[in-house]
């Protein structure tokens, strides 16, 4: 897209507050984004060449949506924890591999998508956010879920096709978590904790591709308690 294109965006974006500026071939922040910082409610940043984001992000506090997925970021910047309007943050499909801890003065964030990128570490600075309903972690390196975990507010928790080998029994203790997606990962079937099958609110526990057969995983002492949830979420359905 030519300047004249760009320039009409930029104009239509002062009057919506949206802009996107997603498969533009870009690597940096276009000199007129800065101007928009006032005034932005959502950027879409998606599907560029970037391999950093600025500083400046942080002067776009009203944001509540950003998109910055598809790009060939290895960090978040610290700044990005000033944005505390923000409500959906989407890092998916980059070479991150840490988050910093400054996000979490992010509390009014629902969605955060991390998928698809390099991270090691559960990322605890989203524990006690009340509003957090997905939390997706799929596609990375994460080799365990902490204790620290336990005070996830999140509905549905995605560690699909990482390397978690260890989970805390401390995640029965999250108030919302309905759904926990775990498949291709390295668990042993004595790493599934009893007190999750038992005790927790979890009605679908995805746990395909690991180091058992699901027929073991039928015959775990818990088993039982986990079906009569994963039922009766069923019925409801129907």
């Amino acid at each position: 897209m030519g300047s004249s294109g760009l320039r009409q965006h930029y104009e239509t974006a002062k009057k919506t507050g949206t802009l996107k500026l997603s498969q533009r071939k870009l690597d940096e922040f276009p000199q007129n984004l800065r101007a928009l910082a006032p005034l932005l409610r959502t950027l879409d940043l998606s599907e560029n060449k970037f391999t950093r984001i600025p500083d400046d992000i942080g002067n776009f506090t009203l944001l509540k949506q950003l998109n910055i997925s598809h790009n060939k970021l290895i960090a978040l910047p610290e700044a990005l924890g000033a944005l505390i309007k923000l409500e959906g943050l989407n890092a998916s499909s980059n070479q991150i591999k840490s988050i910093p801890w400054s996000l979490s003065k992010l509390t009014r964030l629902k969605h955060v998508n991390l998928s698809d990128n390099q991270i090691t570490e559960f990322p605890t600075m989203f524990c006690g956010f009340n509003l957090l309903d997905v939390l997706d972690l799929s596609k990375n390196r994460i080799t365990m879920i902490p204790d620290a975990a336990a005070a996830l507010h999140v509905v549905e928790l995605n560690l699909n096709q990482n390397q978690v080998s260890t989970i805390s029994e401390q995640l029965a203790i999250c108030s919302r978590l309905k759904t926990l997606r775990l498949e291709e990962n390295c668990l042993q079937l004595n790493a599934i904790p009893t007190k999750i099958l038992k005790d927790s609110k979890i009605s679908v526990l995805s746990v395909e591709g690991n180091l058992f057969e699901m027929k073991q995983f039928a015959e775990l002492d818990g088993y039982d308690n986990y079906m009569e949830r994963y039922t009766a979420v069923k019925k409801k359905m129907f």
